[in-house]
């Protein structure tokens, strides 16, 4: 049940938001017993983001959340900050620098009618 909330103040065009998702897709995986099957991909665009007090700059806010019982290392959260960070510098020009990644697990998580 993992989930990627993408909040960017540049407009995403549909073109960008259909290669974000499945590099985000690509990427999921490399979380022990995710996949893209389940992945929710949320993208809020044209925001204003201040970062360091600029908020004329490109920047980024990405959540990722998991259901998880028990903690993900922090070499696969190192590798998805790569490939985040890398997608939408390549794919909206936003500087590694001005994005900000969260990461957080649950063992509470919902699904059709039911919790895990």
């Amino acid at each position: 049940m993992p989930v990627i909330h993408t909040y960017t103040s540049t407009p995403i065009t549909p073109e960008q938001r259909e290669s974000l998702k499945s590099t985000f897709g690509q990427l999921i995986e490399v979380v022990p017993g995710k996949s893209e099957q389940w992945l929710m991909c949320l993208f809020e665009d044209g925001l204003p983001i201040y970062h360091a007090g600029n908020g004329a700059d490109p920047a980024a806010l990405v959540t990722v959340d998991v259901y998880a019982t028990e903690p993900v290392d922090g070499a696969v959260w190192a590798e998805m900050t790569k490939g985040i960070c890398g997608a939408l510098n390549e794919q909206l020009g936003i500087d590694p620098a001005r994005i900000y990644i969260k990461y957080a697990t649950t063992p509470d998580f919902g699904w059709n009618n039911i919790n895990f």
